[in-house]
């Protein structure tokens, strides 16, 4: 009688186990390689983290935004490590030397095309689950922003000609078509 086929679960200590510029996430303890991103991605990026940082800076507040790699522990364990590509806490208990440990206020994830099913898919599930308020997938290549607003349990689509309304923030707005993109 044969076994049957388990798969091997990782933690954290595997991902800090990487060598020099390899990346990966943790979910639920499986491992996810993760590609460089393109310079289209890193250029939204960077515009995207303007906006908001700009936002935060003049309103001041408690939020801080982060981009990635920066560790996020979702479900306070060692079987969960993302690394969305901005991400923003408005706790700051949450903050420690190695990253946010629970889950960020805001996530927005950019989509590559290794990325897809993850960003669609997997860290959807995994955002809404851990307590994440909101969650954008900006996707450059079908010209779309999916805005999932989970405490109001809203869900906008947006294309990249839209202005985008922030759930978190009573006056941000990202107007897509003005960025540098």
């Amino acid at each position: 009688m044969s076994l049957p086929n388990q798969k091997k679960e990782y933690t954290t200590d595997f991902i800090y186990s990487l060598p020099d510029g390899e990346r990966a996430e943790l979910i639920d303890g499986q491992i996810y390689y993760m590609a460089p991103p393109n310079r289209r991605h890193q250029q939204l990026l960077g515009s995207l983290y303007r906006k908001i940082a700009d936002y935060i800076d003049r309103k001041g507040g408690p939020c801080e935004i982060d981009l990635a790699p920066f560790a996020v522990f979702l479900n306070e364990d060692d079987k969960n490590y993302v690394e969305p590509d901005i991400s923003v806490i408005c706790d700051s208990n949450k903050l420690n030397d190695k990253g946010c440990v629970g889950a960020p206020d805001w996530i927005i994830e950019i989509v590559s095309p290794g990325s897809r099913r993850m960003d669609y898919y997997t860290k959807l599930f995994k955002y809404r689950t851990a307590g994440v308020r909101e969650y954008w997938i900006v996707d450059p290549e079908k010209n779309r922003i999916l805005v999932y607003n989970f405490e109001s349990e809203d869900t906008g689509d947006y294309t990249f000609s839209d202005s985008v309304k922030a759930g978190i923030y009573e006056d941000l707005s990202i107007d897509f078509g003005q960025l540098n993109i």
